[in-house]
């Protein structure tokens, strides 16, 4: 798809660790995820199907939509107050599912976690669009000056706080951990594989986390799955976006 300063961006990344486990997670620019559930987001894709003669959803079906799912009205409030960043490296990624951090006797705690940028936050300018790969070329400029780093945080939850809704944010309050750094030196297209042929499942998870009671965590897992498995099944064609050699 084109780049656009309004279009929602992802991270995705794939631990693997010493002894062998991985920890996969796929995060995205948003504050909270637009729906609680399976049927919410099925109900999601039905209303806000455009009109044919209009090119825009049918007002009546997004009323009917909402009033169904109120959670979501309130989640669609805080994703359109949300300003998006002018490029990749200075985007905060959140997974906004709850999963648990499992002691060593057993014990849990709810944790969400965020990379945030290093570099300023600017917001995105409507004057970029037009030029469909902007946010990778502008990428790619960005680490020709340095590495572009982000901060690992972990947001850690108290009794009370929802584990199995999306569309709901945490306090500011909430203990935050600063985790570790993520560094990105280089970049290099999909065409080899590395990232392409891996299947981001949240539940794939390496000891000391668990799933939380997240429905969406075993949808998103299923339905992963499946894509993964259509994918594979594809022919590769060349990266949309290609890097200079040498570069």
């Amino acid at each position: 798809m084109p780049d656009g300063p309004g279009e929602v961006r992802s991270m995705a990344l794939n631990f693997t660790l010493p002894n062998g486990e991985s920890w996969r997670t796929a995060m995205i620019d948003l504050p909270v995820f637009p729906v609680k559930d399976a049927r919410g987001f099925h109900d999601m894709l039905l209303a806000t199907q455009p009109d044919p003669k209009t090119g825009k959803p049918d007002p009546e079906k997004m009323r009917v939509f909402l009033a169904a799912h109120p959670e979501a009205a309130r989640a669609f409030a805080a994703i359109q107050a949300h300003k998006f960043s002018s490029g990749f490296a200075n985007a905060t990624y959140s997974g906004l599912n709850a999963f648990r951090l499992v002691d060593g006797s057993g014990g849990t705690t709810p944790v969400r976690w965020s990379i945030v940028p290093v570099d300023a936050f600017a917001p995105a300018s409507a004057n970029a669009a037009g030029n469909p790969n902007y946010l990778f070329e502008e990428l790619l400029a960005r680490l020709r000056s340095g590495p572009v780093q982000w901060r690992l945080v972990l947001t850690l939850g108290q009794p009370g706080d929802p584990t199995d809704d999306a569309t709901t944010s945490w306090t500011a309050s909430r203990e935050r951990i600063d985790a570790g750094t993520l560094t990105v030196t280089a970049l290099e297209t999909e065409e080899a594989g590395n990232c392409r042929d891996i299947n981001f499942d949240p539940l794939v998870l390496p000891s000391g986390i668990a799933p939380s009671d997240d429905p969406l965590l075993s949808v998103r897992s299923a339905v992963y799955s499946a894509d993964f498995t259509r994918r594979t099944r594809e022919a590769k064609t060349p990266s949309a976006v290609q890097i200079e050699k040498g570069r």
